[in-house]
């Protein structure tokens, strides 16, 4: 059988062929070199360790991170054979790794977006008041979901809560992030979103400092609140959000006010009013007519002015009750979000008992 001969276009397309077969995408961990950008548009860099080196290309506006040579990346790419006959890599996403890289890329991109005025605080809007519906950005398998769950409805609940499950930590998670801003902005059904995600390492955490991400967030039309990391982690987000809390528990605390403390304020608005209708009344018993007449007015004034503002508090308890949420047609689900796992379903007059078949994510 004669050896197939074929012309330099067809071994080069069949080799490319070959690659997208075996390795439809692959990510490789190495030290930028020769970083260079051409006509604004395309980006070219060599990536190297002790002993290879690959080059590497992109379009400017895959590029999320500042880069230059000596700083260590990880990049998720598609090997390529190019029609001059080098083999490259052609560079999806990428991603800072390392103190010191994530320390460059921060700072410069810091600087560049801090001159651009995004992280203006005269441009920051104050969430808004009463909260009674929350979209929430995290992954619900994380201990901070978790946590940030757990102090909402202790301090008040019956908050309508609606999830954008992502990844928060990865070369795939600043594009995850990026499109729930997205859904939440486009249908505008929140009062607030909440990006959260507990604490990790600088490289767990790099996702945040994402350039498309970070204006994502300065140019959303509904409040933003972040809490990601620990008190002493601030990321880029955090500086583009309308307001930073210290971590997810902390942003539940900043959402919602303690119900305990507005019951105590409630008791002691009556208290006050009791008190205040006791003095009143004996003090215009030594009064004359006329004064009694305007110290009754301003007696009445008073005490319609109190009232007004326990029924203000009652009116905000009776909307967050959560039996009035489930005469609504909604129903709480308690245990763990995962195949086969029981868990309960609580509807207004009806406790369910269930076992999850599957779970899918909800495609925006």
């Amino acid at each position: 059988m004669a050896e197939q001969i074929y012309s330099v276009s067809d071994f080069q397309a069949l080799t490319n062929q070959i690659l997208e077969t075996s390795f439809s995408g692959v990510t490789v961990e190495g030290e930028v070199s020769e970083f260079k950008v051409n006509q604004n548009k395309y980006v070219f860099f060599n990536l190297k360790d002790e002993e290879s080196s690959i080059g590497c290309f992109m379009t400017v506006w895959q590029l999320h991170y500042p880069l230059e040579d000596g700083m260590k990346i990880i990049v998720r790419a598609t090997p390529k054979l190019t029609t001059w006959g080098k083999f490259s890599l052609t560079v999806h996403a990428l991603q800072p790794v390392g103190e010191g890289s994530l320390k460059k890329s921060f700072e410069a991109l810091k600087k560049k977006l801090s001159q651009e005025g995004l992280f203006d605080p005269t441009k920051k809007r104050p969430l808004p008041s009463p909260i009674r519906k929350i979209g929430v950005i995290s992954s619900i398998q994380a201990a901070g979901y978790a946590d940030f769950c757990k102090i909402l409805n202790e301090r008040w609940g019956g908050l309508e809560v609606i999830t954008a499950h992502v990844q928060v930590q990865g070369l795939v998670a600043p594009e995850q992030m990026i499109r729930a801003f997205k859904y939440f902005n486009e249908r505008n059904e929140v009062d607030v979103i909440a990006l959260i995600r507990g604490g990790g390492s600088a490289d767990d955490l790099a996702s945040f400092n994402d350039e498309e991400l970070v204006r994502t967030i300065a140019s959303s039309k509904i409040p933003v609140i972040t809490g990601i990391g620990h008190e002493v982690d601030q990321s880029l987000s955090d500086l583009a959000a309308n307001l930073e809390a210290s971590t997810p528990s902390n942003v539940a605390q900043m959402l919602t006010p303690d119900k305990r403390a507005v019951k105590r304020e409630i008791n002691n608005l009556v208290e006050r009013s009791y008190e205040a209708i006791i003095t009143h009344i004996n003090t215009s018993k030594d009064l004359s007519t006329q004064y009694f007449t305007q110290t009754s007015d301003s007696l009445l004034r008073q005490i319609d002015q109190i009232s007004q503002k326990i029924k203000g508090y009652q009116q905000l308890l009776e909307h967050v009750n959560p039996l009035n949420v489930l005469k609504n047609g909604y129903a709480l689900l308690r245990g763990e979000l995962k195949a086969n796992a029981k868990i309960e379903i609580a509807t207004y007059k009806k406790i369910i008992q269930a076992q999850i078949i599957n779970i899918k994510e909800r495609k925006s």
